[in-house]
């Protein structure tokens, strides 16, 4: 007879660190990039290469990690999708009442990062973070889904919650809400835009001599200064 799940010994995670590859070449492409070639600002480099993301097969190329601070100065983390990308800057959306809705009304600066391990880049954007006008927000949630609007509807992100049950209920009744009133307001959402300072592009190499672009905004609001770092 097979051992009880009490009986089988604990899985060591240093061992299974150690068994893990990164970028294997069985679901990796690792592909060369000239930095000199690369546009005068980050904008079009960023189209290019999420566009040779999503062509790669790279799962939710779309989702993003946002790192923000509270108002002690903590860092905080999560995963959220990408809305947009223009001149004006890199958008997302969260309610303004949750967690990084707060620590951003605070301190409304944030980080972004983008990794897409199917070619071995990752993207990291830094600057001042500023809300889109309320109507804005609301087109770009009537925009999406019927689910997106429900649990936009939902609400109370972060706030505590007694039991799945009461989450249950509440959804149930967000969704027959979406589906009803697909233009139905979310008075919280907001559409947040964050506006780069700095943006690094990085692209793997096998041999581990990755390529690191640094954007840096210059004195002027559409010029940027560029160099290459240091793996």
């Amino acid at each position: 007879m097979p051992p009880s799940a009490s009986a089988r010994p604990e899985p060591d995670l240093h061992d299974l660190l150690r068994t893990l590859r990164v970028w294997s070449p069985d679901i990796t492409t690792l592909p060369a990039f000239d930095p000199e070639s690369a546009p005068t600002s980050p904008l079009p480099l960023f189209t290019t290469w999420f566009t040779e993301a999503v062509a790669a097969g790279q799962p939710e190329p779309h989702t993003m990690s946002l790192a923000t601070s509270d108002a002690d100065g903590l860092p905080d983390v999560r995963t959220v999708m990408l809305h947009g990308a223009d001149t004006d800057g890199w958008t997302f959306a969260s309610h303004s009442g949750s967690a990084k809705g707060r620590q951003l009304a605070a301190r409304p600066y944030a980080a972004l990062h983008f990794y897409w391990p199917a070619l071995g880049r990752q993207i990291r954007l830094r600057g001042p973070v500023e809300s889109a006008p309320s109507p804005e927000a609301q087109a770009d949630l009537h925009a999406h889904s019927t689910g997106a609007l429900a649990a936009a509807l939902t609400g109370r992100q972060s706030e505590v919650l007694g039991s799945l049950a009461e989450l249950a209920h509440a959804s149930q009744d967000a969704w027959e809400r979406a589906r009803r009133e697909p233009t139905a307001p979310a008075p919280t959402w907001t559409l947040y835009r964050l506006r780069p300072d700095e943006a690094e592009f990085f692209q793997g190499d096998a041999q581990r001599r990755h390529v690191r672009l640094r954007y840096h905004r210059a004195t002027t609001a559409t010029d940027w200064l560029r160099e290459l770092l240091w793996p």
